[in-house]
């Protein structure tokens, strides 16, 4: 078997959640305690921070990676989904696994593969776990990949939880209210291990405070200790100070994350900092210096409010859900240029309606649908986008409207990409 057919094997074998969708779900951790029983426990051979959230958790677990990393940790990063290559989800020090690694495993374990029939994302976190214990990894950062009670990733016992914030996202699965959403959340709370929420949310606010409490999990609100000021922008980062509790902190960070909404994650990894710190491990100041600075050479985060060129301006972000697009729309509102083009694809289970009703009417459309069979056809987007005053033309294929919106823009017009992580997998 080589890499081609392991990774074939995984995509037809298993179900994957990112290409069908609600089918993928288990509403269990079944497979999960059966796999990490068939492994050996892998995840107890080294300590883990938990994190989830409804967005920011990618753009945290990058970052808080990095600065382990700086810091001399040997670290693992666990995250999903991929844009380019499967092996992005697991990575020891920035390093994705190696392809052979992932067809040892696969060959090695086919059998039990075959019995268990785990969701792709199961084998996927069984694969990390091993890989991580078999590299002696002395710490990860596990990215919850839906929900968090239920989610795969929900067998470790990590030294420090973090929620970055809740919103309306896979609302057929996770509850149709933020509190339901908020619960499914809550469930990577465990007994005595202090939690971060990163943001302050009213309305979700004591089902944190009540999961915590019975818990005994000391729980920590990272916008309520933390303030932020940016100084400069240029093209490749911006300059942030930083406050803690109203006292001068950092001075001068520089986060090559340009997205407005970095400056929210960046709090709550500053205080992940601060207690992983109190958890045992030694990291210096330089080392959240260095590590919020080379984040994207450290851990190859990509498709966060990332600039591809310029002359046209080429912006992509991986930005899907209700709170994400509006980060989007706000950010773009902030750029001059003389025309806005955007490549923009879905998938068929967001609420694409509320998305539509977000999105800027003086823009030319380009409607399209990513290689997956969770895509909402392009046809139809384009219906569905004309009830609320969008205009453009419809594409078959990403490639196809991508071309189209570079040949149709001036040197001073801006081209977005986004809607769907898997429209921006594809431009990438």
């Amino acid at each position: 078997m080589n890499y081609n057919e392991a990774l074939n094997f995984l995509y037809e074998q298993l179900p994957m959640y990112q290409r069908i969708g609600a089918a993928a779900y288990k509403n269990n951790l079944d497979n999960s305690l059966a796999l990490d029983e068939w492994f050996n426990h892998p995840h107890k051979k080294f300590k883990t921070i938990h994190i989830a959230g409804t967005n920011g958790k990618g753009s945290v677990s990058h970052l808080l990676a990095s600065i382990l990393q700086e810091a001399g940790y040997c670290t693992g990063l666990y995250t999903s989904p991929h844009l380019l290559d499967f092996r992005e989800r697991i990575k020891i020090n920035g390093e994705m696994i190696p392809k052979e690694k992932v067809v040892s495993f696969v060959t090695e374990n086919k059998g039990i593969i075959e019995q268990i029939k785990p969701s792709f994302f199961e084998m996927t976190v069984a694969m990390a776990f091993n890989h991580f214990a078999d590299s002696k990894v002395e710490i990860a950062v596990i990215e919850t990949g839906l929900g968090g009670r239920l989610d795969s990733t929900n067998i470790i016992t990590p030294v420090l939880s973090i929620i970055t914030n809740i919103g309306f996202d896979h609302t057929d699965l996770l509850g149709t209210t933020l509190k339901e959403i908020a619960r499914e959340k809550a469930g990577i709370i465990k007994q005595g291990t202090p939690v971060i929420i990163g943001q302050l949310q009213e309305e979700v606010f004591q089902v944190f405070y009540e999961k915590s409490y019975f818990a005994e999990a000391p729980m920590y609100i990272a916008d309520d200790t933390y303030r932020t000021d940016v100084t400069n922008v240029c093209a490749d980062y911006k300059t942030i100070d930083v406050y803690r509790n109203d006292e001068f902190y950092f001075s001068g960070l520089k986060l090559p994350l340009l997205g407005d909404y970095q400056e929210k994650n960046l709090k709550t990894v500053l205080k992940a900092v601060t207690l992983t710190i109190e958890s045992g491990f030694q990291i210096k100041p330089e080392d959240v210096i260095n590590g919020v600075k080379n984040v994207i050479k450290n851990t190859g985060l990509k498709g966060r409010w990332q600039i591809l060129s310029s002359n046209p301006t080429i912006v992509c972000d991986t930005g899907h859900n209700e709170d994400g697009i509006k980060e989007v729309v706000s950010q773009l509102e902030k750029y001059d240029y003389e025309k806005l083009h955007i490549v923009f694809g879905v998938v068929k289970d967001k609420d694409v309606t509320t998305i539509l009703n977000l999105m800027p009417r003086k823009a030319i459309y380009y409607f399209t649908c990513a290689d997956i069979p969770r895509s909402l056809p392009a046809q139809e987007l384009k219906e569905k986008a004309e009830n609320f005053g969008l205009k453009g033309e419809k594409f078959d294929s990403v490639k196809e409207a991508f071309n189209e919106a570079k040949k149709n823009a001036g040197l001073n017009d801006l081209i977005f990409i986004g809607g769907s992580t898997f429209v921006v997998a594809e431009v990438l």
